[in-house]
């Protein structure tokens, strides 16, 4: 069996394995920004007490200033001593507005400092937890491309660092303004009445019970909604991606059904944690509902039968009533309000363990702690008995993985070409990518100037060695920008003397922008040919003394395939050259050329050689000269 069940993957692997992610997050990305979450935590903790002076004031106010003087009542208010406040009615009362009027101001003032300086603190942790992701994103090595969904990726850049700034923003702040008016609330009432008080507040044990259940029951449920998001923004990337085929094989409703399937499962997971969701909330809102009937109930009745109720002893004023009312009352949002603080937790929580998740992935291919530089290297290149398996991380424990490249070896002199040849799935492609060191070899070195390849520094080896593949890449931007990507600082003239040299020139200046044309995602705007030649300038001026052509002409017609080969036989000159041809005569002048079939080299030499020989390599010259019918084993198309 394998490791992984049918809907996890090695990134979920990862996921698991975080040890307490919020605190993680927190020590990583909040120490830095300390200043900013401390003054809002205090600006929150005025703005919420402050909150709470208007219906003490007002409590006082009606029994102290607003009865007739004979029945009026001591103008006392808590935390502020007597000898500060006024002794006639009068005066209490302008005292009562100002204090009212003050409270409001601060109020508002406090809170807009907390908010200002609350999004200060989350948008900075989630700007720096978005570019640290994509940074290591950036670090990992192929392997995780090759087996993980773009959709996931994105989901973590975008989706769960914006959960994230919601509970740092909003859960966070929110859970100081529930413990400030609980704590506060319950302080005041106990210390108008704390009989009364004990009814109030009834409910607040039960509702902490009720929220420590919510929180264990709707954390996996969280978890599978993540992953489902995941999902379904990996088929949306990958249907858009592929629309051409989709049309043009008739699949459309298939796609469709596809999308609906993820969006099914998308609306099933979510609606899991809706139902939960939805009974916690109106739970909660009915045992605070519940509070506040009990205070009604008991208050009305200290009051209209003049006597405690019960076990109650003393009196109760008016005042204080109206004060258990409104405070009661306020209460009752704080509280609610815990739901939307555990969904933003649990969603926080979920959306922190997949970016650490993405952060632990370990990073196998990366410079040694002592690696050497590459200043100027002659390119010599050296395959010494290299093999290889591409990893599989979801196999079964017992499987072994297929050997893709096995016991190659061979020298490439400084400015010499090697060629590869063979049927599709020989390996070319990938003894190409071992020498960019996109994976490392299982057995055997690859040697550039005498050095290991795993002993350069990465940034060195790549600088040196220029790739030109058969799917070209461009960036939505400028044909200026994407000839000069990977030598930002070239000027105009050098871009336009390497667009030239790729034979691009003559096409870009029929553009009406010319080098200032926008090639759209991808370079859609552009023919496959002038990618390919966009391509071979950014080559030309990135310089390199090692190139790579990895089927450099395919897939374009004969007269640009002219224009490319002779803008490559320029770029080639002088420089170690590692090239799959998929016309052998690209290739005829090649100082070597090997055959290569299920990883192994069957054959090499020189063309002449190799046609003398009257082997594989004669039998396919023969079939693209149109001599014979060509055997399927060698067949690449």
């Amino acid at each position: 069996m394998s490791e992984y069940d049918e809907d996890e993957t090695p990134f979920d692997a990862y996921r698991e394995r975080v040890d307490r992610p919020l605190t993680r997050l927190f020590m990583a990305y909040g120490t830095d920004r300390l200043g900013w979450f401390s003054a809002g935590m205090i600006a929150n903790f005025v703005a919420r007490m402050a909150s709470l002076v208007a219906p003490v004031v007002l409590g006082t106010a009606i029994d102290a200033v607003f009865p007739p003087p004979e029945r009026a009542g001591e103008f006392s208010l808590p935390v502020v001593p007597d000898a500060l406040l006024p002794t006639q009615q009068l005066p209490q009362f302008w005292f009562s507005v100002t204090a009212i009027a003050v409270a409001f101001v601060v109020t508002a003032a406090f809170t807009w400092i907390y908010g200002v300086t609350a999004n200060l603190f989350a948008h900075g942790v989630m700007h720096t937890v978005r570019v640290d992701s994509f940074r290591k994103m950036q670090r990992l090595d192929q392997t995780f491309f090759d087996d993980k969904q773009t959709g996931e990726v994105m989901a973590v850049l975008n989706n769960d660092t914006q959960n994230l700034e919601r509970f740092l923003d909003d859960a966070l702040m929110n859970s100081l303004r529930l413990i400030v008016m609980v704590l506060g609330i319950a302080g005041v009432l106990f210390y108008l009445n704390w009989q009364l008080a004990l009814i109030t507040l009834v409910a607040v044990p039960v509702m902490v019970g009720f929220t420590i259940w919510f929180m264990k029951v709707i954390e996996p449920r969280y978890v599978r909604q993540r992953s489902a998001v995941a999902r379904l923004n990996t088929r949306l990337e990958n249907s858009i991606a592929g629309m051409e085929l989709t049309k043009t094989t008739a699949n459309e409703d298939y796609e469709v059904g596809r999308v609906s399937d993820a969006s099914m499962n998308l609306f099933q997971r979510t609606m899991d944690v809706l139902k939960l969701s939805y009974l916690y909330r109106p739970g909660m809102e009915l045992l605070a509902g519940i509070s506040f009937a009990a205070t009604f109930l008991v208050g009305g009745l200290w009051l209209t039968t003049g006597t405690a109720p019960g076990p109650l002893t003393g009196t109760l004023s008016v005042g204080d009533f109206v004060v258990f009312l409104m405070l009661t009352q306020r209460i009752v949002d704080p509280l609610a309000e815990v739901s939307n603080i555990v969904d933003q937790y649990e969603n926080a929580k979920a959306s922190s363990e997949r970016i650490f998740g993405l952060m632990d992935i370990p990073v196998a291919i990366q410079d040694r702690a002592d690696s050497v530089s590459l200043p100027d290297p002659d390119g010599r290149v050296e395959y010494d008995g290299v093999s290889f398996a591409y990893e599989d991380v979801l196999a079964d424990a017992d499987h072994q993985a297929e050997t893709v490249i096995d016991d190659v070896s061979f020298t490439a002199e400084a400015g010499e070409m090697v060629a590869l040849v063979g049927p599709t799935g020989a390996g070319k492609s990938t003894m190409l990518k071992l020498l960019l060191r996109l994976y490392d070899v299982d057995e055997g070195e690859i040697r550039v100037d005498g050095h290991d390849l795993r002993d350069v520094k990465l940034e060195d080896l790549r600088k040196a060695t220029g790739y030109v593949g058969q799917e070209t890449f461009l960036f939505d931007g400028t044909i200026a920008d994407n000839i000069r990507y990977g030598s930002q600082d070239a000027s105009m003239d050098a871009v336009r003397e390497a667009a030239r040299a790729a034979e691009a020139h003559e096409f870009i200046q029929g553009l009406e922008a010319g080098y200032e044309t926008r090639v759209g995602e991808r370079g859609v705007k552009l023919s496959g040919g002038q990618r390919q030649r966009i391509a071979i300038a950014r080559t030309v001026l990135q310089d390199p003394p090692i190139l790579v052509l990895d089927e450099a002409t395919s897939a374009v017609d004969t007269e640009t395939e002219l224009a490319i080969q002779r803008s490559i036989e320029r770029l080639t000159e002088d420089r170690t050259t590692l090239a799959i041809a998929h016309r052998l005569s690209t290739i005829r002048d090649a100082d070597t050329i090997l055959v290569l079939e299920e990883g192994e080299v069957v054959e090499r030499g020189d063309h002449e050689g190799l046609l003398e020989a009257g082997g594989r390599y004669a039998a396919l010259w023969n079939v693209q000269a149109g001599q014979i019918d060509e055997p399927a084993e060698l067949s690449d198309d």
